[in-house]
């Protein structure tokens, strides 16, 4: 019988460990864990291991971790939990032979070619170019954007830092917002505004342009109020939404993306009845003399559960991944 590996997606709070048979793609006894119930990595994945009746022999030899934090060197800190551990250490105390540490929007641009078609929905039908560069961009804690291209050997993953680009208002709305950014955070980056906390404070923002009275205090329910007619958190929620297509179709345009553009995380399957309704399609392919190209690129937003555990799947064994 083959041995699985141990595959994961971990975030601040919880810690989603699967196991999957190696060079396949479909993982299973998933389980999340809560990051703060456990002193460190080392712990959680032994806790886990003993929930699904893997340890001693029986135990995985080979390991890809997914990580809501930059990977850089032998140690990891998390940015949004009390978790640091040296990989080499992990490795040694987990008897692994085999362990890749990855960022976890990385793994999100892997599991991409691995979703399965009824979990994309279509936002712009295009045309994908077959061997072309594909982007994957998504609003969650931050403002996730990677790139993937088909190597020869394998995917190959195009880590960015783009969600830190300067957020370049195009109409007077936006001209204002800029200004009451601006004057709280000096720079303004295109993270302030996309993402669940960019979504809030652009709901205040809109409150102290309008001069109403701010009565939510969440992205969840700036979302919730939007769809019961208050009207400055619709103003907000579609605001945002068309802020989101100028981002996208200009890192489409710095990529090349002629093989698709995929919206991940945690927010944009909740607003899939709002994009049709908003200015995200006509602000992604307003592109000036671009705008054909852009119009031509196929967008998806990805519904699937778990596309990071596919995406380590796809890294376990890929040459191309460190």
């Amino acid at each position: 019988m083959t041995r699985p590996a141990l595959i994961g997606d971990i975030g601040g709070t919880n810690a989603r460990l699967a196991l999957v048979t190696p060079d396949t793609f479909a993982p299973h006894d998933i389980q999340s864990l809560p990051c703060a119930d456990y002193p460190g990595l080392v712990e959680a994945v032994r806790d886990y291991l003993a929930r699904v009746g893997l340890t001693g022999d029986d135990a995985p030899q080979e390991a890809c971790l997914a990580f809501a934090c930059p990977i850089r060197g032998d140690k990891v800190t998390m940015t949004n939990n009390h978790w640091t551990f040296s990989r080499r250490a992990v490795q040694e105390a987990l008897g692994l032979r085999l362990f890749k540490a990855i960022n976890d929007f990385t793994a999100q641009a892997l599991g991409v070619p691995h979703v399965a078609a009824d979990d994309l929905a279509e936002v712009q039908r295009g045309e994908a170019i077959p061997h072309a560069a594909r982007l994957v961009i998504g609003p969650g804690t931050g403002l996730g954007v990677a790139g993937l291209f088909p190597g020869r050997r394998a995917w190959i993953p195009l880590p960015t830092e783009g969600g830190h680009v300067t957020f370049a208002p195009t109409d007077e709305r936006e001209q204002n917002l800029l200004r009451h950014f601006r004057n709280r955070y000096g720079r303004v980056s295109v993270e302030r505004l996309l993402c669940g906390q960019g979504l809030l404070d652009l709901y205040l923002a809109h409150c102290s342009l309008k001069g109403a009275p701010p009565r939510l205090k969440s992205p969840a329910e700036v979302t919730e109020a939007a769809g019961s007619g208050d009207g400055v958190a619709r103003d907000t929620l579609l605001r945002f939404l068309k802020i989101l297509g100028d981002v996208s179709g200009d890192a489409a345009l710095t990529v090349g993306a002629r093989g698709g553009v995929y919206l991940c995380g945690g927010i944009l399957p909740r607003l899939l009845d709002w994009l049709p309704q908003s200015r995200f399609l006509e602000a992604f392919a307003d592109k000036g003399r671009m705008s054909a190209y852009t119009g031509q690129i196929p967008v998806r937003v990805v519904t699937a559960p778990w596309p990071g555990l596919l995406g380590a799947a796809e890294a376990l064994h890929n040459p191309e991944v460190d």
